[in-house]
Order: structure tokens, then sequence, then C-alpha cells
């Protein structure tokens, strides 16, 4: 069985993937930031281990240390050949593809293999842009249809 890990650190979508990890029984591990209120996303009845599991379901969070890429790193550890990642860090998609799991952005978007190393030189493109005083166009405004999207292909990715 899949586990769903979710890079919490600002991430619009935890409330949703949890919904989805609840329904059809997946396992969830929520990563981020100790200054964070991890714990919100959390029912008080939700199973917190697999021992207390209900149809599958549980839902661990691991506070990480202040750090640039405390999380990514937490997660990658943990990951095992199957699991998916929700996450608005390119680099720690190409890290969970690099380890035979998916990675799925928050508005829904599954990363590729086939399209990863494009996306890490465009990224190292645009930090060089704003490194020299210049401006990259940032993201469009998070929508109601980029959540269902989200939701959509998450069910599919852990439906699999």
């Amino acid at each position: 069985m899949p586990m769903l890990h979710i890079d919490a650190d600002a991430c619009p979508v935890t409330a949703d993937a949890l919904a989805v990890a609840r329904r059809l029984g997946v396992p969830v591990t929520i990563a981020g930031n100790s200054t964070q209120n991890l714990e919100r996303h959390i029912r008080r009845d939700d199973p917190r281990d697999a021992a207390e599991a209900r149809h599958g379901f549980w839902v661990d969070v691991l506070a990480v240390s202040v750090g640039a890429d405390s999380a990514d790193f937490a997660i990658t550890e943990r990951l095992e050949a199957g699991d998916v990642v929700v996450t608005q860090d390119i680099g720690l998609a190409a890290m969970v593809l690099g380890r035979g799991c998916a990675a799925i952005g928050v508005r829904g978007r599954v990363f590729d293999r086939a399209t990863i190393d494009m996306e890490l030189f465009i990224r190292h493109e645009e930090k060089k842009v704003r490194r020299a005083g210049g401006r990259t166009k940032g993201p469009a405004a998070f929508t109601g249809e980029d959540r269902k999207r989200f939701r959509r292909n998450l069910e599919r990715l852990l439906g699999q």
C-alpha cells in the first residue's frame, strides 16, 4: 500500500489531501517546519499510528527544524517505492521521482520523469535572473479549479 507524504510548508491543499487519504484508506505523513501548527489539519478521531489504523488510514506529523529543505530531506528519508508526495518544490519532486515514487503539485500537476530535468533547469535559470536583480513571473492565484484538479489527480495516483 502506498503512503502519502505531504510537504506541508505553505501547502494550500493539506486538508484536501487528508480527505482523499481518509476516503481511500491511505496512511499519511505530514512534514513541515516546527513553527507551523501541523496538528490543525488532523481530526481528533484520526488514528495516529499503524496500530490504530482504520481501513488503512492513519496520520503522523513530522515537525522538522527551521531551515531550507528540512522537510524535503525528512520526507525523502522515509520514502518507499510506490509512495506519493504532495509538494510545490521541483527539487523534492525530482528526488521523489528518482526513488520510484510519484509527486504531485498543489495545483494537481503530476510531475513526470521525462520533463523534470528541464523544470529543474528552468528553475535554476530563473533563480539566476532574480539574483542578478531581475524579476520573473510568479504563479497565478490559486483557484477552485486547481483544488478540484488536485483532488482528482491525487485520487488517481493513490488508487493505482
